[in-house]
């Protein structure tokens, strides 16, 4: 009985030492931070946007009451030597207190990433504000980070949100882009062997009149921003673009094929059959022999046939053995042109260097120096793909098929 006193008493004791919610601070002294920009002038200053929330816009926004209202954000724009002087100095036009903490988007501009690179601007970020390391990182192409998020967005009334929303659907779907955040560029560029990749944002149309409400009061909108590409990187600087079947074959590589459009030529007509990859594996293994780097990459992929521009009986398994081949051997060329380009920049996207590590670390030691100049670029890596059509669609024959056999 007297123990449990004592410990009362001592529970008690404690109560007089907790400090409460000692560094809350109320909502309405926050500016909340969506999207942050970040360009450079010719004079080496920073340039920093950032794109705030307006709360009381973003409810009658989601109710479809925006058109002719208030935009649902707020951008305001500061100078300074580094991105945290950057933020301090917002608050000379800002009255409230920047929020990081919600901070989905960050958006560099393509000359910044190419001269100065992010490794630089992240670590700054990391250290001293409050981003979250999930911060989706992205790079303004051919335009100002700054004009990327003005542009206002209808159906998703926060543009990071849409920008977000845009980049994970195109590589979910599409196979060509990649969502790549703070703590995956990071621990790409710091690990040895592999370099980051990041998705690019392109800004089609009249930048100045998607800045204004009257983008939001046309059906088609003056401007829009469009996932465009994947930005290479070595030593944290931007080295080169990606595009089309090549980033699809970059991510073949990297077992990041969700859902991907698959077209192949038929009968000497370009893109005759379209195939829609479901399920996909890539393994990828590395040895070193004699010295010399070796890298082995399966693919196996499952899909279904969605679009026929041929006359092909696809009810017969001949055939489709036969599509089978040409969509293994389609893929298998995806995979050769990514790695090419690849060699090309000297940029071991792939991580082959991080699998040699792990499968011999010692033999790595000698190759790390000059692997991304010499071993990389020369490396030959054994493709095999294996593509399977698991379904034809609710129609057996193509409309081509059953026309060109009605007079038979």
């Amino acid at each position: 009985m007297r123990f449990k006193w004592i410990i009362s008493f001592f529970m008690t004791a404690c109560l007089t030492l907790l400090s409460g919610c000692w560094s809350s601070i109320e909502l309405k002294e926050l500016a909340i931070v969506s999207a942050y920009a970040i360009d450079k002038k010719e004079d080496g200053t920073y340039v920093g946007t950032f794109q705030l929330i307006n709360p009381m816009n973003v409810p009658s926004a989601l109710q479809g009451g925006a058109s002719g209202q208030n935009p649902s954000i707020t951008t305001y724009t500061t100078t300074g030597g580094n991105p945290l002087e950057i933020a301090d100095r917002a608050s000379k036009k800002v009255s409230r207190d920047l929020y990081f903490a919600h901070t989905s988007l960050l958006v560099v501009s393509e000359e910044l990433a190419r001269e100065e690179g992010l490794s630089s601007l992240l670590d700054a970020m990391e250290r001293g504000l409050e981003f979250r390391t999930t911060t989706k990182v992205a790079i303004s192409r051919g335009s100002p980070a700054s004009d990327f998020i003005k542009i206002l967005t209808a159906i998703d009334q926060v543009p990071a949100e849409k920008a977000i929303k845009t980049l994970e659907f195109t590589e979910k779907l599409y196979g060509e882009n990649i969502a790549t955040n703070l703590q995956k560029f990071i621990k790409a560029t710091v690990s040895t062997g592999k370099e980051p990749l990041v998705s690019g944002f392109t800004v089609r149309g009249d930048a100045e009149k998607g800045k204004t409400m009257e983008q939001l009061q046309s059906t088609d909108g003056f401007a829009t921003i469009e996932v465009d590409g994947m930005g290479t990187f070595k030593n944290g600087k931007l080295v080169n673009w990606i595009d089309g079947e090549k980033a699809e074959g970059t991510l073949w590589i990297l077992d990041q094929i969700r859902q991907a459009p698959v077209n192949i030529d038929w009968e000497d007509q370009k893109d005759a059959i379209s195939y829609k990859v479901m399920r996909q594996k890539t393994n990828t293994s590395a040895q070193i022999t004699d010295g010399k780097p070796e890298i082995s990459i399966h693919i196996r992929a499952e899909g279904d046939l969605r679009a026929i521009e041929v006359p092909v009986d696809v009810t017969d398994p001949h055939v489709l053995f036969e599509i089978e081949k040409v969509l293994e051997q389609k893929i298998e060329e995806e995979v050769k042109a990514a790695i090419q380009e690849a060699q090309k920049s000297q940029t071991d996207i792939f991580g082959f260097g991080e699998k040699l590590q792990q499968s011999d670390p010692d033999e790595w030691k000698k190759l790390e120096p000059e692997w991304q100049e010499e071993f990389f670029p020369a490396l030959e890596a054994n493709i095999t793909v294996e593509a399977f059509i698991r379904r034809t669609g609710m129609r057996n024959s193509p409309y081509l098929f059953d026309i060109e056999t009605k007079g038979e």
